[in-house]
């Protein structure tokens, strides 16, 4: 979440213009920038880091 709002800011677009490159609308955009994590699935987000055109790696590592 941390980085796609990283992305959005740098990116300069208004709310409604990353609503739509992200392909969601701009009361769910609202809720992203407002930090509410709650309301987003792990998958929703590595979609949106995807159309964002960010790199999305995930390690599993044993249990220290």
């Amino acid at each position: 979440m941390i980085a796609i709002q990283r992305y959005l800011r740098k990116s300069g677009l208004s709310q409604t213009e990353a609503a739509r490159k992200l392909g969601i609308t701009q009361p769910r955009l609202s809720d992203l920038a407002r930090h509410r994590i709650e309301r987003f699935s792990l998958d929703a987000l590595v979609n949106l880091a995807s159309k964002a055109g960010l790199n999305v790696r995930l390690t599993i590592k044993k249990a220290a």
